[in-house]
């Protein structure tokens, strides 16, 4: 299943972000006990009055939670603190708390200031509810904050069993956004609940969909789901296109999304729109895989994408594989954290 238009006429070179830093901005402690002990992931970049943030998720082999982070004077970032922790008296996050966006000014050439509504932040996160990586199928909730640092649920919870065929094995990373004044949430999720399965690729597929609310309480998901579809034998995102950042250029919707390809390695690429619903996939790749021994050898996927100091700033999560470390009673034979890839000099806006 492949949509029906596979080329974007859009020119690759506005949004092309070909140097890498080449190590991790980010990267797992590996000390037992820590909420990032095992993994850091899903990196969300943001501005608040004048600040520049990163939310990004840590695993220690329990589950998700999120924490925050600030943007220094000399260009690293510096952990604040675990703004959602797992709870284990609430419904859905007992073992996982992954907060993967907030909503922000649109304009793909913005600093990516959030945008306060009535005073409030409103953000989207996703929780498993078993222990362990992603065990069971995923839901996505809501929630908002005065502060960034405490956060209160608000609206529904949208749940595979209300959906489509194709989301039933459960939804993951989404991006929340307003525009016209309603709230509308690209989500991905996949067809089959089999994570335990060892098939490279995974025997489940994954696709991107669209519902929209304007009270984040009642939502529609859109006729035309999945609105970011699979590609056919031999594209890059032939068994997954996943984990939408959508921002707008001009009178065009630019959305960065991750695929994975029957080789079992996820690279980046990207979708163009003029109306949000009708996508229009580019053949070029915004991210491939490094080199051997790199970083990224293994993935180079989930995008979050902010313009700052004249630049496109892409950050992703770079999976390399390495000698195996030992965590407490596990052993992680890849390193899974934040890189960031930027522009070539001054991007015109």
């Amino acid at each position: 299943m492949s949509n029906p238009a596979t080329t974007s006429a859009y020119p690759t070179h506005r949004i092309a972000t070909p140097e890498r830093d080449g190590e991790l901005l980010v990267s797992p402690s590996f000390v037992e006990g820590r909420f990032d002990s095992r993994a850091v992931d899903c990196p969300f970049v943001f501005t608040v009055d004048g600040r520049r943030g990163m939310t990004y998720v840590g695993w220690d082999g329990v589950g998700y939670q999120t924490a925050l982070a600030w943007q220094q004077a000399d260009g690293s970032w510096q952990h604040d603190r675990i703004i959602l922790a797992r709870d284990p008296q609430h419904p859905h996050r007992r073992y996982n708390a992954a907060l993967t966006s907030i909503v922000r000014d649109n304009d793909l050439w913005s600093d990516g200031e959030l945008v306060a509504i009535d005073g409030w932040y409103y953000a989207t996160y996703h929780a498993y509810p078993g222990a362990g990586y992603e065990a069971g199928p995923g839901v996505i909730g809501f929630l908002r904050s005065r502060d960034l640092v405490t956060w209160e649920d608000t609206g529904s919870v949208l749940q595979a069993g209300d959906g489509a065929e194709w989301e039933q094995g459960g939804l993951y990373k989404s991006w929340l956004m307003v525009v016209d004044g309603i709230f509308h949430l690209f989500y991905n999720a996949k067809d089959r609940d089999e994570f335990g399965s060892t098939q490279v690729p995974p025997v489940w597929i994954e696709q991107t969909g669209l519902a929209t609310s304007a009270d984040l309480v009642s939502w529609t998901r859109d006729s035309a789901n999945p609105v970011l579809r699979v590609g056919g034998p031999g594209d890059m995102d032939e068994r997954f296109a996943s984990d939408p950042c959508v921002l707008r250029d001009g009178e065009q919707w630019v959305m960065f999304y991750f695929g994975l390809a029957a080789d079992g390695h996820a690279r980046e690429g990207y979708a163009t729109s003029p109306d949000l619903r009708s996508w229009c996939k580019s053949s070029d790749l915004l991210l491939d895989v490094g080199a051997a021994g790199s970083l990224d050898d293994v993935h180079a996927h989930k995008p979050a994408v902010v313009h700052w100091d004249g630049r496109l700033e892409h950050y992703y999560c770079a999976v390399g594989s390495q000698a195996p470390v030992v965590a407490g009673e596990s052993t992680r034979a890849e390193r899974r954290g934040i890189a960031r890839a930027v522009s070539g000099g001054a991007t015109a806006v």
